[in-house]
């Protein structure tokens, strides 16, 4: 059966601001990065510490989310971190809008919600 999650595909608006965020504002690693003349588009594979991935694709004039937060479908991609405090203060140094820390009511560690470029929902969630 199912053994890990592999990777989460995000298509965005800009592909030079999302690039930037995902590299240099969030340290995710380039694992590969090609461009589909055919499709006029780019595909980057950007790694996790924990090997799990994130492919960031460009397309031509996307068509925008249809509500937020609460369209079916994906709700939102959530990181682990070992200190949601720490990555927050780094992320609002950077310009990045982040919600005040929660608890969950359910396991009592701490997270929080910020977005990206596309205003796509990220979480942070401490690790246990």
């Amino acid at each position: 059966m199912l053994s890990g999650l592999h990777h989460a595909a995000i298509i965005c608006s800009d592909y030079a601001r999302a690039r930037a965020f995902y590299v240099d504002i969030l340290g995710l690693t380039v694992v590969a990065e090609n461009h589909r003349a055919e499709r006029d588009s780019w595909k980057l594979d950007l790694a996790l510490p924990d090997g799990t991935q994130v492919e960031l694709f460009s397309f031509p004039a996307p068509p925008p989310r249809p509500s937020h937060p609460e369209a079916q479908g994906l709700r939102h991609l959530a990181f682990t971190v070992q200190d949601v405090a720490a990555v927050k203060a780094r992320l609002e140094s950077a310009g990045v809008a982040v919600e005040p820390i929660r608890t969950d009511p359910y396991t009592g560690r701490a997270f929080t919600f910020f977005k990206d470029p596309d205003d796509l929902p990220l979480e942070l969630y401490e690790a246990g």
